[in-house]
């Protein structure tokens, strides 16, 4: 009898598993999302996936007894830090979709032998896309080889056998979303050696 109650006196002071939250958006838990830099996509992920974690952290009953242990220098430090990261993250989400707006995608359709032809994409990773992952789909769908290679420039590209230029234009701009605009169709003739 005195084994049993002892057995169940040890395993109730052994320390038991915690269930941790972490962002979706930046793997931090999220009380640590604010060091994160995407303090604005996490808050918004955590109002959405788990309510109440999010009125625990950020309800203006906690924010307000936060605040309320800093000094005024340090709520003023606190205050300002905070619209720099706000104002730094905005810009910077700017400047991505900008950059993506922007970014051309090249298909080029090049000469191999008499009547042989080799498909390179580049431009692909601009807008997001898993280079690798690409060519391992194309590969499937048009049923020949196709791989990622280095350029000569020292950017990545995406080179599929044979003429399949018109299918990937489709695919870039029907699967992937990239606008049409965006898509460029260039015919290289590769130089013959000397």
């Amino acid at each position: 009898m005195a084994s049993e109650t002892g057995a169940t006196e040890a395993a109730s002071s052994e320390p038991q598993a915690r269930h941790v939250i972490y962002c979706g958006v930046c793997s931090l838990p999220p009380e640590y999302c604010e060091f994160g830099g995407t303090a604005k996509k996490c808050k918004e992920w955590l109002e959405k996936n788990h309510p109440d974690m999010h009125e625990k952290l950020y309800s203006e009953e906690a924010v307000a007894a936060t605040l309320s242990t800093l000094s005024l220098e340090a709520q003023k430090r606190a205050a300002k830090d905070s619209q720099k990261k706000e104002a730094k993250a905005a810009a910077a989400e700017a400047k991505a979709a900008e950059t993506k707006a922007q970014a051309q995608i090249l298909i080029k359709r090049v000469e191999r032998n008499k009547r042989k032809y080799v498909t390179a994409v580049s431009g692909l990773e601009a807008h997001g896309m898993d280079l690798k992952k690409v060519a391992k789909e194309w590969g499937k769908k048009f049923a020949t080889g196709s791989s990622v290679t280095k350029t000569a420039s020292g950017g990545e590209e995406v080179v599929v056998q044979g003429d399949n230029s018109d299918e990937i234009f489709d695919w870039v701009v029907d699967v992937a979303g990239v606008p049409e605009a965006n898509v460029d169709c260039i015919e290289d003739k590769k130089k013959k050696g000397a």
